[in-house]
């Protein structure tokens, strides 16, 4: 029986690159995989974690712009 492809990590959101890494996790912990099928799961999870990493340093950037733009703006009034 042949598996569904998966989505390109590149192309998730952060729920979904997220909610897959548990999926993944949750599989590699059951156990009962083959080694090969356990390597693909390990480098499936590395990449989803990179995906969801990369998320939360755009999301930070983002805070750290707007903090920065607020402050600023603050900083003009006086």
């Amino acid at each position: 029986m042949p598996e569904t492809p998966l989505p390109d990590v590149a192309a998730l959101s952060y729920e979904q690159a997220r909610d897959e890494l548990v999926q993944v996790v949750a599989r590699l912990e059951a156990g009962g995989e083959t080694l090969e099928a356990s390597l693909v799961l390990w480098e499936r999870g590395e990449a989803l974690a990179a995906r969801c990493q990369e998320w939360l340093d755009g999301a930070r950037e983002r805070l750290d712009a707007a903090t920065s733009e607020g402050r600023a703006a603050d900083g003009d009034e006086a």
